[in-house]
């Protein structure tokens, strides 16, 4: 009796295909195992990025969507794509979840803090998510909403902080709404490996106004360059107003939401 041969799926984390030579590690490379596989057996090509795997057109793929969309064996739509469609056909804007914190936050008088990556790097957030709360903010009339503003420089370039910080501020004068009230890089306050010291440095500048302090969230950052950090790693900084004190502490009965949608950096 003939026994069955076990398959064994095997995945390359950051192993693509394209025809570009020119800093492309993978054809520079000499792979004869790989090549071997594809001469001897059957052998295709999928798509591991934007709509067939769930994400905007153009969107970068990343070792979670790949890795979900494989177990599913369909395309799954991702956090990312579902919020951006219930921004743009609105129901965002009624979200009973949403609208529950920001009632809270009327009642009690109290502040609205916004806490996540800003950047469009669009594997744990975007920026656009973060202009929608800030709108909704603006809808329901609500005058004390800080930000709490995570750096990147991992999903996109090491030190394109100002830029999106830049594009925020704008974004927050067209609207008359939201303060940046601590800059960090992603280094402490999305660690996923136990490592509470960092976590503990970010926790403290959001809640107590402890950690490095500057006149306002691009100087944080410039001060940062010159020390030679990138985005990533730029220490909990807080944002001072201008009696020289913390400007958005988190404090009781304020309303806080996390905006980034990948959970194992949360």
């Amino acid at each position: 009796m003939s026994k069955d041969k076990p398959v064994v799926l095997t995945i390359m984390d950051g192993w693509g295909l394209r025809t570009d030579r020119e800093g492309n590690a993978i054809a520079l490379a000499e792979t004869p195992n790989v090549d071997s596989y594809r001469e001897r057996f059957p052998f295709t090509r999928l798509k591991a990025s934007g709509e067939a795997v769930g994400l905007p057109e153009g969107q970068m793929g990343n070792s979670e969507v790949g890795h979900l969309n494989m177990g599913a064996g369909r395309v799954v739509y991702q956090e990312f794509t579902r919020i951006s469609l219930a921004i743009r056909d609105r129901t965002f804007f009624q979200n009973p979840v949403l609208l529950e914190i920001i009632n809270k936050v009327k009642e009690n008088n109290s502040s609205l803090h916004l806490l996540g990556l800003v950047s469009d790097g669009g594997v744990h957030s975007h920026i656009e998510h973060l202009y929608a709360l800030l709108e909704l903010a603006k809808e329901e009339g609500l005058k004390k909403v800080y930000i709490h503003a995570l750096l990147d420089g991992r999903d996109v370039p090491p030190a394109n902080a100002k830029e999106y910080l830049t594009a925020l501020k704008a974004k927050m004068k067209s609207l008359g709404v939201g303060e940046i009230a601590t800059v960090s890089g992603r280094y402490y306050a999305m660690d996923r490996d136990n490592r509470w010291d960092r976590v503990e440095k970010a926790y403290r500048a959001f809640v107590y106004g402890e950690g490095e302090e500057a006149a306002n969230s691009l100087h944080a950052v410039e001060r940062a360059y010159e020390k030679g950090l990138t985005d990533e790693f730029v220490n909990p900084t807080v944002i001072l107003n201008q009696e020289g004190t913390p400007r958005g502490l988190i404090q009781d009965k304020d309303g806080v939401i996390f905006f980034n949608f990948r959970p194992d950096r949360a």
